[in-house]
C-alpha cells in the first residue's frame, strides 16, 4: 500500500502546483525583466535578453529564492516562457522591414539562405553525433542559424520540447552569441573586411539581434546598417523554419492520439501573427512612434519569457552534458562564422 500511495501523493502535489495561480511567477518574471533592463542601461554592452537569461538561472539556484522559483512561482514562470514568448515573436515581425531586406539583392538573399541551411543542418548533425539529449540538437541548430533565443522559443512551441532542453539550449546559444561581441571585432583586420563587409558578416553569423547590434556598431554606422539588414533577412526565415518543424511533428504523430486529442497545426498561430505583423510593417501605415512602442514591448516580453526559461535551467543536469554541449557550441560557431565569411566574400 505504501508503494502505491507515494506516487499518488507526488502526482497530487504536481497537479496542485501546476493549477495554482500564475501571478507570483509572472510578477517575478516582470521583475527580472526590469532588472535586466537596468543592467543593460548601466552596461550597454550587456544585451537585455542576455541579462534576463542569466538572472533567471541565478535566481533558480540561490538557496532562498530557489524554493519559491521551484514552488509557488513555477506555474507563472512556465507560462511566461511559453505565452509571453509567442507574443514577443509576433511583435518581432513589426521590426522586419521586408522592403529594406529585398533591396540588398537576390545574391545576398541566396547567401543568407545558404548560411542558414548549412548552419542548421550542420549543427543538427553534429549535435546528434555528439549524443546530446532530447531536442537540444534541434533547438541549438535553430538558435545558431536564425535568431538565438527567440528562434529556440518559437521552435520549442511546435516541437513540444522539454523545458530543461529549451533552457539549456538558450543558455548555450546566449553564451556563444555574447562571446561573439568580444571576439568578432578583433578579426575584422586579420580577415581584411571592409566596414560594410564586416557588418554583413556579423549579420549573417551572430545569433541574437541585440548581439548583432552590439558587435557591428564597433565598426561604425555603415557596418551597423548592413548588419541589421542581413540579420532581418535571417529573421524572415524563422516562419518557414517553424512551419517546417510543425509539419514534421505532425507527420511523426499522424495516427497517434495526443492527450488533448488535437493534432499539431500546420502553421502555428503565432507564426501567422509574425507574418501578419511583417506584412503590416511593409504597408508603412504604422507611425514611427507605434513601431518604437512595439519594439519596447517586444523586448520586455522576450526578456520576461527568457527569465522564465532561465529559471528552468538545472545546472547539475547541464553539467552532465557540458563537455558535449561546449563541443557543439564551438563546432556550430566555426560553421556559421566560416560559411558566412565565404558567403560575404562571394557577394561583396
Amino acid at each position: 500500500m505504501a508503494l502505491l500511495h507515494r506516487p499518488q501523493s507526488t502526482a497530487v502535489r504536481h497537479v496542485s502546483r501546476e493549477t495554482s495561480t500564475p501571478w507570483p511567477g509572472l510578477a517575478l518574471a516582470a521583475g527580472g525583466a526590469l532588472v535586466a533592463w537596468c543592467i543593460h542601461r548601466l552596461v550597454p554592452a550587456v544585451p537585455m535578453l542576455t541579462a534576463s537569461v542569466v538572472l533567471g538561472i541565478a535566481v533558480a539556484h540561490v538557496p532562498g529564492p530557489r524554493t519559491f522559483v521551484r514552488g509557488a512561482a513555477h506555474p507563472g514562470l512556465s507560462l511566461a516562457g511559453r505565452r509571453l514568448m509567442r507574443i514577443g515573436i509576433v511583435l518581432l515581425g513589426l521590426g522586419l522591414g521586408l522592403d529594406q531586406v529585398l533591396r540588398l539583392g537576390w545574391t545576398t538573399v541566396a547567401m543568407v539562405v545558404g548560411v542558414v541551411a548549412a548552419t542548421f543542418f550542420g549543427t543538427l548533425w553534429l549535435g546528434r553525433r555528439l549524443g546530446l539529449p532530447g531536442d537540444q540538437p534541434l533547438l541549438i541548430a535553430t538558435g545558431y542559424s536564425i535568431c538565438g533565443a527567440s528562434a529556440i522559443g518559437a521552435v520549442s512551441e511546435v516541437s513540444g520540447s522539454d523545458e530543461e532542453d529549451v533552457a539549456a539550449s538558450v543558455a548555450l546559444v546566449t553564451l556563444c552569441g555574447t562571446l561573439a561581441i568580444a571576439v568578432l571585432p578583433l578579426l575584422q583586420g586579420p580577415l581584411a573586411l571592409s566596414d560594410p563587409a564586416f557588418g554583413r558578416w556579423v549579420g549573417a553569423g551572430v545569433h541574437d539581434v541585440g548581439q548583432v547590434v552590439a558587435t557591428a556598431q564597433t565598426a561604425g554606422p555603415d557596418a551597423l546598417g548592413e548588419a541589421v539588414l542581413v540579420k532581418l533577412m535571417r529573421v524572415a526565415l524563422l516562419a518557414p523554419l517553424v512551419a517546417a518543424v510543425a509539419l514534421s511533428v505532425r507527420a511523426r504523430r499522424r495516427g497517434v492520439r495526443t492527450p488533448s486529442g488535437r493534432r499539431p497545426a500546420p502553421v502555428p498561430l503565432f507564426v501567422a501573427g509574425f507574418l501578419a505583423a511583417a506584412a503590416l510593417r511593409a504597408t508603412g501605415v504604422l507611425p514611427d512612434v507605434a513601431l518604437e512602442w512595439a519594439h519596447s514591448a517586444q523586448e520586455a516580453l522576450l526578456a520576461a519569457a527568457l527569465f522564465g526559461l532561465g529559471s528552468a535551467v538545472h545546472l547539475p543536469t547541464l553539467a552532465r552534458t557540458g563537455g558535449r554541449a561546449a563541443a557543439l557550441g564551438l563546432g556550430a560557431w566555426v560553421v556559421v562564422a566560416g560559411v558566412s565569411y565565404v558567403g560575404v566574400m562571394l557577394t561583396v
